[in-house]
């Protein structure tokens, strides 16, 4: 098949390359402008215009893919499909019409379930058993087109954010290939969704979201901290430095003090007690500092059992 294919995060790449190594037609890749990054706010393309490139496949980056000159670039190309992953701008209308099989959007959650532009992250934050992908033709709302292929992800009990979004990178890699032979020869089945999704929006993750509200009960800071792990990462503070909790468990234990403050330390941990139960920090990183196990940080840094993390 003749495709463009638009996408811009790592989580983009692996689909784009298994496109590729399956002998389609790639027309041109689109992706996001580079932007300036680090302190020498030198311009970083993106991941997947590193692909590309590295593919020998043509790029192109509009500032707005709703401008009529990159509509017209579409409508050169003739596309039999256009193949959206993680892109970051919204599909106007004219665009979707533009080829004759439409946009297909592989998406990282079970549809209905988790529309909206942070899936991943909030399956580990819910604490759900199951996570997937599903594939779909798509429309104007937001993850609301009709599907046509899943494929289910189970999570293990120490799933991250990073470790769920390799597998489901992965997962929808191989099921867009499996899914685009049914496209083109008529057998795709098309299963409309429900208006309503039964879960809330799977709202845009901030860095702000990663501040531990120690009055939460202790296993959903081990999921928040296992949610937003490897980005934006959880943290809290200690003596005016930020603290990133990178590992943490529950511990079913009244400590009897106040949410934030250090119940004990030992060699397993640094425990610490929330509004229901005790948090145990396994793994944890101070400003300034190397990321590293609870022992080695106790090692350096004495917690008094009074001390209170938190602002």
């Amino acid at each position: 098949m003749k495709i463009v294919f638009m996408g811009t995060p790592d989580f983009s790449v692996g689909t784009l390359k298994a496109l590729f190594d399956a002998g389609h037609e790639i027309a041109a890749v689109v992706t996001q402008p580079d932007k300036p990054k680090g302190r020498g706010k030198a311009m970083q393309p993106t991941p997947v215009k590193e692909a590309a490139l590295s593919l020998g496949l043509p790029v192109l980056q509009p500032q707005k893919v709703k401008d009529e000159a990159f509509l017209n670039q579409m409508d050169a190309l003739h596309p039999d499909v256009i193949v959206v992953v993680a892109f970051g701008q919204i599909i106007p209308g004219r665009l979707l019409e533009i080829p004759r099989f439409g946009c297909i959007n592989v998406h990282a959650s079970l549809l209905p379930d988790y529309r909206g532009a942070a899936p991943i992250q909030w399956a580990v934050i819910d604490g759900r058993s199951e996570s997937g992908v599903t594939i779909m033709r798509m429309d104007e709302g937001l993850d609301t087109g009709d599907m046509i292929a899943k494929v289910v992800v189970p999570l293990s009990e120490d799933e991250t954010g990073g470790s769920l979004f390799e597998k489901l990178s992965r997962a929808g890699a191989d099921l867009l290939v499996e899914t685009l032979p049914r496209l083109e020869d008529g057998t795709a089945v098309f299963e409309k969704q429900p208006e309503e999704s039964p879960t809330p929006y799977a709202s845009m993750i901030t860095k702000k979201m990663g501040d531990i509200r120690w009055n939460e009960p202790a296993v959903s800071l081990e999921r928040l901290i296992r949610g937003l792990n490897p980005w934006p990462s959880a943290y809290t503070q200690l003596k005016g430095k930020n603290l990133k909790i990178w590992k943490a468990c529950a511990v079913k234990e009244n400590g009897g003090k106040i949410p934030g403050q250090v119940v004990k330390t030992s060699a397993k941990g640094i425990f610490v007690q929330t509004g229901e139960d005790v948090l145990c920090i396994e793994e944890l990183q101070l400003e300034g500092k190397k990321r590293m196990a609870a022992d080695a940080f106790l090692r350096g840094c004495r917690l008094d059992e009074d001390t209170i993390l938190g602002s």
